[in-house]
């Protein structure tokens, strides 16, 4: 096995050898180690990807669906997580298989009109993301500390440098600050969900049959959809995993994949209790109480207050704060891999960030509502799932590419069904808007 390994007198050596050594042994058998202390050097790339799945556009989409429809739209967010466990072991396996991420293979595999038209639509994609998640943190700012809108703007594009600059450091230190943050995200929707005190057989019912109420439903579902099964993260998943631990015997690939399963599955389903959590929250709190339009997320945390009490304010400014910072940060590593695996160009990071924040200050600058805006960008997000998932499941399902990790025909089944039910749900929230 070969394992990349910096050199330790590097800081960038000094953060990653020590776990890539231990994942070496992992892998070679030599450790004698009990098992989580085993899956721990496997442990980061998921819980990178999975910050896209609780970003502040979940936050918009969940509790607007959650206050206008109670639990009905739980069912979503299952579906929706389940499919995005499917999706996130796809392109992680991709990137251990290959060692190129997504957008290098559609650079490698399509015409060259075919790779720019993706990249300017990935791009876009990229856009919405920025803005929903500079958006949800300059709002934190606001609510926890009573500042104007812009202010918290400039206070998260800050925050946001200085997280970033960790890279330098290796993928730990950065894995690290982002596990912590979705710790704090995890734990303030657990003491959230305490003090709701929601109807339990309510949402086991409507955790398992699916339904809708009308055109606002789906649009909302669509929503909820292109929140969590985000398309850069689909890019950037591979590209956490295709350098980071290298081996090319077919026996440690199947055992590398099967530590990045755990990874993913422990990841998403954290992910899928928040967003579960925060639809839970709105329809256990605003919805029984009839407070069916919650229109924006400083609504619903002023409603908070004679509702659960202060704490329960705090505790959701709080955890908007923490996602907002960690998904942008995110979401400017995701606009890298993009950027340069469909063009081989790269700019540095702080000056994508500062294009990217360009959007959303123009938002906050004209007065925009900032959740509206967070909801659009969500469904803006839906539709361009297809244009990465589609290319992740061609690639998978070609031995010559995949080799020992090429799909299996009911993985391949599965995917297909996801991305079929991902593009009808588009198609059908179209017809409706128009001709509904």
């Amino acid at each position: 096995m070969q394992s990349k390994i910096p050199d330790a007198a590097s800081p960038r050596g000094r953060g990653d050898a020590g776990t890539l050594l231990a994942a070496s042994e992992v892998l070679s058998g030599k450790s004698g180690k009990g098992f989580i202390r085993r899956i721990l050097p496997f442990l980061g790339p998921a819980f990178i990807a999975c910050v896209a799945y609780i970003d502040p556009g979940n936050f918009a989409t969940n509790i607007q669906g959650g206050a206008s429809f109670g639990y009905l739209l739980l069912w979503v967010v299952v579906a929706s997580n389940l499919m995005a466990v499917l999706i996130q072991i796809l392109s992680a396996k991709l990137g251990i298989a290959t060692g190129h991420n997504l957008a290098e293979m559609c650079r490698e595999q399509f015409p060259r009109p075919v790779v720019w038209g993706m990249w300017v639509l990935a791009e876009v994609v990229a856009m919405a993301t920025d803005l929903a998640e500079f958006l949800g943190a300059a709002i934190g700012f606001q609510l926890l500390f009573h500042i104007p809108l812009l202010l918290g703007g400039i206070l998260t594009a800050i925050v946001t440098f200085v997280i970033l600059g960790l890279e330098r450091y290796g993928f730990r230190p950065m894995e690290a600050v982002i596990t912590g943050l979705v710790g704090i995200i995890a734990l303030c929707y657990l003491v959230e969900t305490f003090i709701d005190r929601p109807d339990w057989k309510m949402i086991a019912y409507h955790a398992t049959v699916p339904q809708f109420s009308g055109t606002e439903s789906i649009l909302l579902a669509s929503g909820i959809l292109g929140a969590t099964v985000m398309p850069h993260v689909i890019f950037l998943h591979s590209a956490l995993t295709q350098g980071r631990i290298v081996t090319r015997s077919p026996d440690l690939l199947k055992k590398l994949l099967r530590f990045e399963i755990i990874d993913v599955f422990i990841a998403m389903g954290l992910a899928g209790f928040v967003n579960c959590a925060m639809l839970i929250m709105a329809a256990s709190t605003f919805f029984s109480s009839g407070i069916h339009s919650i229109g924006t997320i400083q609504e619903a945390y002023k409603t908070l207050v004679p509702l659960l009490g202060p704490a329960a304010s705090w505790v959701f400014a709080i955890s908007l704060l923490a996602s907002g910072l960690s998904s942008s940060t995110v979401g400017t590593m995701a606009g890298q891999v993009i950027m340069q695996g469909f063009l081989r160009r790269q700019i540095p990071p702080w000056l994508r960030r500062s294009i990217t924040m360009l959007p959303s200050l123009i938002v906050i600058a004209i007065g925009l509502e900032p959740t509206r805006v967070l909801v659009l960008s969500q469904v803006v997000l839906s539709f361009g799932i297809p244009f990465a998932l589609v290319p992740l499941i061609l690639f998978t399902v070609q031995r010559d590419i995949m080799r020992e990790l090429v799909n299996r025909r009911l993985t391949t089944f599965l995917a297909c069904i996801v991305a079929a039910l991902i593009i009808g749900l588009n198609i059908f929230l179209l017809y409706q808007t128009f001709f509904g």
